[in-house]
């Protein structure tokens, strides 16, 4: 799951080119060189070669860690995220990754951390939504309220008339 495609047949190829390198009498370090790969790899050829013959340089079916969750498991993560958040206990219609992780240890007891779970989410062919309207949740009151009181107090740099005005009086009364 989310592994880049691999040149499985040129890995297979370089493998085989060293077995018939390894037959000839070459060392490793030559082998390496001609191959442009790492000693590392023609060692690790080399023994495979010699306990096994070619059959012991075939690759592995799959690359990388094996994934934590089946395809069952995805149908069902895909399921209940169909439901959407408020039918999970949240109080918005909004999916994040905490929320998904979540879901996902629940649904089919595996953890994944918040900043791993697009993964998922890509393989299930999902993608990122923004929301194109505003939160049925929003007050426009008290937002109005927030912006006449509030905002003028809180806001780092004061109102552009106040500043304008204050330029004008000295930093200190006179006569001190």
């Amino acid at each position: 799951m989310g592994n880049k495609k691999r040149d499985v047949s040129g890995l297979m190829s370089r493998r085989l080119q060293a077995a018939a390198l390894f037959a000839k009498g070459l060392t490793q370090a030559e082998v390496a060189r001609r191959l442009g790969v790492s000693r590392t790899s023609t060692m690790h050829w080399y023994d495979a070669w010699k306990s096994k013959g070619k059959q012991g340089l075939q690759l592995a079916e799959h690359f990388g860690r094996p994934t934590k969750t089946t395809v069952a498991d995805l149908a069902r993560i895909e399921a209940a995220l169909l439901k959407g958040p408020a039918a999970h206990g949240w109080t918005t219609e909004i999916w994040t990754l905490p929320r998904i992780a979540k879901l996902i240890e629940e649904t089919v007891g595996v953890h994944y951390h918040p900043g791993h779970v697009w993964r998922i989410l890509r393989d299930l062919g999902w993608s990122l939504q923004r929301p194109t309207t505003k939160a049925r949740e929003r007050n426009e009151a008290a937002i109005a309220r927030f912006k006449a009181r509030e905002w003028a107090r809180v806001k780092k740099t004061p109102d552009p008339a106040a500043r304008s005005s204050s330029s004008m009086k000295p930093a200190f009364p006179k006569g001190r």
